[in-house]
């Protein structure tokens, strides 16, 4: 493993190649801080020019700007709530208040460190473990991703303040994701008879209009009064913040490895589960979506850790791990490779450079995200007037160029509008997220299980994971609903005390 490690990494080091990744490093930036473009576009934009290169320099050029799309995402999601890609929409809710407050270089610079930790982590186990986590993920079946799923959706009772809130926001997300056609019996639902209903309700038209459109809204109704800012210092090594934020980094870097590997669950995915396990291990949950640095942290080494750990059933099975890595697979068998159990021994040389070309991805991004975030802070000094109308555009161009789809521009602006006024509820719009994206991997699998036992619901308790999993989502949400129970009885019994 070792050698072969070696032997992948001087392939890397050609000249040619390093150009190669720098490239896609840069690419993956531009096209992650841009709202509404993702690594699944720009992979798909470039898989056409991949068709020309030899197979190692074309797959470390499609990996890179995989892993480098997943961690520019938070950029703009720091720096103005519109995250550029799916997977940073939890950091927005920590990262974007450090900036509200003046922090935005702090955000930032817990961004970079936790998604080049993270990307490490990953990519470390992509190599020593990919064979073990492979047999790992084989054990997951439609009752672990249900389980999984419902573990994911329990984080409600803790946003917001508000439980009532978080089940109504969880609710709405979930009615949105039966929206279209029926993935198990092909039949339409809801959808009227349009044929743009039909293919269900995008993730990015919702993501975008509810946290970036809205706060357009709310910043040009509230009588913002910009503020220049002279400089945003990015300081990515702090040993104060560092201690604060390790036991997260650790915890949500191996969640996000976990869940990376499991295919269809997506680094999305494993940041939502990572952020709301930060909010049960923290000892003030409440200060979550505020802006603490836990918040940050953990989503942000999830998703990038996950990248990573989608690659491995993509190398080790064939099986993609996520929307990306499907494409991945498809550029694999244009170039005439399958991936699988035999691609180990007959494609070692490559999969090793792609593998050190990822381990130096992650370096690469500790050494050129502070220039290029440099260029984007400048943006703080434009005033918000004219700051706005260049975040809708970009908002409509990149929600459009998702499916060239005007009818997504629209659902967009609708769900801005409705984000604009949720929030002045103080709704918590990350429940609403967690149930369009849990929701659809919650009810397939649902029905699957069901389909394999006949309807019987104890499937779920008599295989052991899958029991493991239910048992604690549900021990988690009882302590979240009669916590803050008990904290209010306790109050309200020392306010009669005190008033006797």
């Amino acid at each position: 493993m070792l050698d072969g490690f070696l032997s992948g990494l001087s392939v890397v080091l050609q000249p040619m190649n390093l150009l190669i990744l720098m490239s896609a490093v840069f690419i993956g930036f531009v096209g992650g801080a841009l709202p509404g473009i993702s690594g699944v576009i720009l992979v798909v934009i470039l898989l056409p020019v991949t068709y020309g290169m030899d197979a190692t320099s074309a797959f470390m050029l499609l990996t890179a700007i995989y892993g480098s799309t997943v961690f520019s995402g938070l950029i703009t999601a720091i720096l103005y709530r519109a995250p550029g890609t799916p997977e940073a929409v939890m950091t927005s809710f920590d990262g974007y208040p450090m900036t509200q407050r003046g922090e935005a270089g702090k955000a930032l610079g817990i961004g970079v460190l936790s998604s080049a930790i993270g990307g490490l982590v990953g990519t470390i186990a992509l190599i020593v473990f990919t064979p073990l986590l492979a047999s790992v993920a084989l054990k997951f079946s439609s009752p672990e991703y249900f389980a999984l799923a419902i573990l994911g959706l329990t984080v409600v009772a803790s946003l917001g303040g508000k439980l009532m809130y978080g089940l109504i926001g969880a609710g709405m997300g979930l009615f949105i994701a039966t929206i279209g056609i029926d993935p198990l019996t092909g039949t339409s639902r809801y959808t009227f008879g349009s044929l743009n209903l039909a293919e269900g309700i995008g993730l990015i038209p919702m993501i975008v209009g509810l946290f970036a459109i809205s706060e357009v809204m709310k910043r040009a109704t509230g009588g913002h009064v910009h503020q220049p800012l002279t400089k945003v210092n990015v300081k990515i090594f702090d040993s104060t913040i560092m201690r604060k934020i390790a036991a997260t980094l650790s915890r949500s870097s191996i969640l996000g490895v976990a869940i990376g590997i499991l295919p269809g669950i997506g680094a999305s995915t494993a940041a939502m589960v990572s952020y709301s396990e930060a909010v049960r291990w923290s000892k003030h949950p409440e200060d979550f979506g505020k802006g603490i640095p836990e918040g940050i942290a953990a989503p942000e080494a999830a998703n990038n850790a996950a990248a990573m750990g989608a690659l491995v059933p993509l190398f080790a099975l064939g099986i993609p791990g996520s929307g990306t890595t499907a494409i991945i697979l498809g550029a694999f068998i244009m170039h005439g490779l399958q991936p699988g159990p035999m691609f180990m021994a007959s494609s070692s040389e490559l999969i090793y450079a792609v593998f050190a070309g990822l381990f130096i991805v992650n370096f690469m991004i500790l050494l050129f995200s502070k220039p290029f975030i440099t260029l984007f802070t400048k943006l703080l000094n434009i005033p918000y007037s004219a700051l706005g109308p260049i975040i809708i555009m970009c908002c409509i161009v990149g929600t459009y160029s998702v499916r060239n789809s005007m009818f997504d521009v629209w659902l967009m602006l609708g769900f801005g509008v409705l984000g604009f006024l949720l929030e002045k509820l103080r709704f918590p719009l990350v429940a609403i997220i967690l149930g369009l994206v849990l929701g659809p991997i919650a009810e397939s699998e649902l029905r699957r299980s069901l389909a394999m036992s006949q309807g019987d619901m104890t499937i779920f308790m008599s295989r052991p994971i899958s029991a493991t999993l239910i048992g604690i989502a549900c021990a988690l949400l009882t302590v979240s609903i009669l916590v803050p129970l008990y904290k209010r009885y306790k109050k309200r019994r020392l306010y009669s005390e005190s008033a006797s």
